[in-house]
Order: structure tokens, then C-alpha cells, then sequence
């Protein structure tokens, strides 16, 4: 049996390579997903409430980019300085998206049960707290 890092490793690279590939045609990657869902779920979501959310899935440089590119191709706009909202066709571009990423998710998790799937997340979430220092704000 292969460690848990190795599958954590390999998980991780099939995500991204697949949900790359759902997302390439709407111009988005993994990360530009993950920032759009900060933006949307964040109601005066600012640069840096994108950076803190996402600090464990990229470097800033890469969030940044992901930002950038959100705002260049019409997916959001900046209300104010900093400020980052969804403008009204990145709403309905994300409604459309939404579809392909639950029949991603459904792909992934397929042959999983809600228990078993938990279960994972779980130790997943126990293994990190036990390995990082704690953080009081937890």
C-alpha cells in the first residue's frame, strides 16, 4: 500500500488536471474557480479576503493572476479599491459553470458513499490540525 501522501499528492494533480479541462472552455482554471466562489459567497469580498481564503491552495502571485484574469475577461469587477464583485454576466456565466462542476464533482466522487466521503475529509482535516500549530482563531 502506497502512504497517504502519495494519494494526497495524486488526488490533488487529478483534481486540477480535470477540473482544468471542464473549466479551459469558460476560460477559468482551478484557482480562478475557487476565487470566483470567494467573490460570490464574500459579499465585499476584497483582494485580500481572496489571498486569506486561498492562502493554502496557491501563492499570492498565483491568486493574484487569477484575479487578474477574472477581471480582464468580465467575470468580476471592482466596486471600490480592492473591493472585487461578480458583475451580472459573471453571475450567469458562474450559474452555467455551477452545472459543469457538479457533474465533476458527481464524476469524482463516484463509487464513494456520504459516509465514506466524510470520513476521509475527517481524518484528512485531523492529520492537518495535528501536524500545523494551532490557530487561535479556529
Amino acid at each position: 500500500m502506497k502512504p497517504i501522501g502519495y494519494w494526497l499528492n495524486r488526488a490533488d494533480q487529478a483534481i486540477t488536471h480535470h477540473m482544468n479541462a471542464a473549466l479551459q472552455e469558460y476560460g477559468l482554471t482551478r484557482i480562478a474557480w475557487q476565487v470566483l466562489n470567494v467573490i460570490q459567497d464574500t459579499p465585499g469580498a476584497t483582494d485580500a479576503d481572496v489571498l486569506s481564503v486561498l492562502s493554502a491552495n496557491a501563492d499570492t502571485a498565483t491568486l493574484t493572476a487569477a484575479i487578474d484574469t477574472l477581471l480582464t475577461d468580465g467575470w468580476a469587477t471592482r466596486p471600490a479599491s480592492h473591493h472585487l464583485s461578480l458583475t451580472a454576466d459573471g453571475r450567469t456565466r458562474l450559474a452555467t459553470v455551477s452545472r459543469r462542476i457538479d457533474a465533476f464533482r458527481a464524476l469524482s466522487t463516484d463509487g464513494i458513499s456520504d459516509d465514506d466521503y466524510r470520513t476521509a475529509v475527517n481524518v484528512l482535516e485531523r492529520m492537518t490540525h495535528n501536524l500545523q500549530p494551532a490557530d487561535p482563531t479556529e
